[in-house]
């Protein structure tokens, strides 16, 4: 094997023993490297929504109704 095989197979080596960022963490830096900001108000908007549909079907449901 020459050199460069070596090289990479070490890169790919310490790469795969590193510890994996979380999704939030990742998506974090998708945020901030891509300025796509316009984002993060949708998603916001899906997390509350599914945690309404999600306590919708709850015992908590009889205090959500009431406000719309």
């Amino acid at each position: 094997m020459d050199d460069t095989t070596n090289t990479k197979q070490d890169s790919f080596k310490e790469l795969s023993q590193k510890k994996r960022s979380s999704i939030i963490s990742e998506f974090w830096f998708f945020l901030k490297h891509n300025k796509k900001w316009w984002l993060l108000p949708i998603l916001i908007i899906l997390l509350l929504l599914g945690l309404l549909v999600l306590l919708g079907g709850s015992a908590v449901a009889p205090f959500i109704y009431p406000l719309f």
